[in-house]
């Protein structure tokens, strides 16, 4: 392993046999070895290990253990996320529960057994691991765009700064964008920016329902209008006084219910099934469809007037194959959290993997990244998920799109690319992009500030 990727393992013993004895006793580690707490804090300090073997019996106090117990205190406070496991003389048990008590990770006692303290090594170093990651993770929906939304790339960014700019208003807004791109998420977005975020979002799909129940699931009955109408029920529209109504797959309404939504568009009044009554509905309409609904007005399946009430903002979210470098941020972070729900110790895809996700078309959008990677995890047999276990094959040498011909805006746009990708495989971190793009952490600064990518 290259000693820039290893994992340090930093062990702090005093007694110098057992010093080279567990200096290569660990495979897959580069161990560094601290002989008392101040030189032990030094390195720790340097190379930032995830796990650390601590002797508790170290100088100035060999045969006691206070000078042990006051370094697993400074490891802990400068470096609480470390596992430290400490070493005990075996008949020190009340010690090495002390120390547990004080934070350390695992104990074990002398004599010590190279194979099962490798064991309890390797399974603290995955722990460290795996919290390192949900950190990261936790710290990127942080810096997400909006709530709920996972995106890095250029197009859906674009997106995400149009929702912010119209959440504030009551605008009806519709979304274009073909099936498992996040229309939803969206619409969930725009309510919980707007001022009606106290409200409720009412969400209704118009292809779910059955055409003659449609009606009186958004308009509501009044007792006696039909057979079963046994008490007076209002409609979703109603219940979404005060907040937001989002109509899904509008393309989908069926041409007799359009003018009598056309007529609450403009009015802001229901009449429910069976009534007279004029009911004053306040809510905001988002609607959504992945349906081409310029094709079904000229084919006389949706009308005109409508669509223009509904389209007074228009959002086209961008296919996932349209979106530069997120299907590989989105994989990354479904992975981390199916691996959580299901307790595997899957902790990343491999470079094959990788390769499969950046080039695949997607057809089935986010919906269908999701369901792979969601299958993968529970199926791969390793700590990383392969091309195999997303059932893609590797395609890497898959061709790409036509570049223009203008040399500058060629660089450019490969610059920003090559940016997107190792950011992604990167995980968002600095250091690690600019060490795979080949260039210095100050020059990679430069390029995000001259591409406006920060």
């Amino acid at each position: 392993m290259a000693k820039d990727t290893a994992r340090h393992l930093l062990v702090i013993e005093d007694d110098k046999g057992l010093q080279s004895q567990l200096r290569w006793a660990f495979d897959g580690y580069e161990v560094v070895v601290a002989g008392e707490r101040t030189e032990g804090i030094a390195a720790l300090r340097r190379y930032q290990p995830g796990v650390v073997l601590l002797d508790l019996g170290l100088p100035p106090d060999p045969g006691g253990v206070t000078e042990g117990l006051a370094a697993l205190a400074e490891i802990l406070s400068l470096a609480p996320e470390t596992k430290v496991i400490v070493v005990t003389g075996d008949n020190d048990r009340a010690n090495a529960v002390k120390a547990v008590a004080g934070g350390a990770y695992d104990f074990h006692q002398k004599p010590a057994d190279p194979e099962l303290l490798s064991l309890l090594v390797d399974r603290a170093q995955h722990v460290y691991e795996l919290e390192v990651e949900n950190r990261r993770l936790q710290r990127s929906e942080e810096n997400m765009p909006l709530a709920g939304i996972i995106a890095t790339s250029p197009e859906m960014l674009k997106v995400c700064r149009t929702v912010e700019k119209i959440a504030s208003t009551d605008i009806t807004t519709l979304l274009l964008g073909a099936s498992g791109t996040g229309k939803e998420r969206f619409a969930r977005a725009l309510h919980e920016l707007s001022p009606r975020a106290k409200g409720k979002l009412i969400a209704i799909n118009c292809a779910a329902i059955p055409e003659n129940l449609l009606e009186s699931e958004l308009f509501g009955y009044e007792k006696g209008a039909f057979t079963g109408a046994s008490q007076t029920t209002p409609g979703k529209i109603e219940y979404a006084d005060g907040g937001t109504l989002f109509l899904d797959e509008i393309g989908d309404l069926p041409h007799e219910l359009q003018a009598k939504l056309l007529r609450f568009l403009q009015e802001r009044v229901v009449e429910r099934v069976g009534g007279r009554k004029e009911i004053p509905v306040d809510t905001r309409v988002v609607c959504a469809t992945h349906q081409d609904l310029a094709q079904h007005i000229a084919d006389g399946r949706f009308r005109e007037d409508l669509y223009y009430r509904v389209s007074e903002m228009t959002i086209r979210i961008p296919a996932l194959a349209e979106r530069t470098g997120d299907a590989l941020v989105l994989a990354k972070a479904f992975l981390a959290r199916f691996a959580g729900e299901h307790g595997t110790p899957v902790k990343g895809f491999d470079q094959g993997a990788m390769n499969a996700i950046e080039h695949y078309s997607w057809p089935g959008n986010v919906r269908e990244l999701e369901s792979r990677v969601k299958r993968a995890v529970i199926m791969a047999e390793g700590s990383q998920v392969t091309a195999e276990d997303l059932e893609l094959a590797d395609l890497s040498e898959s061709g790409g799109e036509e570049l223009p011909l203008n040399l500058r805006q060629v660089r450019e746009t490969a610059e920003q690319q090559a940016i997107i990708r190792a950011m992604g495989y990167a995980g968002g971190n600095i250091s690690e992009a600019a060490t795979l793009l080949g260039i210095t952490r100050p020059t990679l600064y430069s390029m995000l500030e001259k591409y406006g990518m920060k």
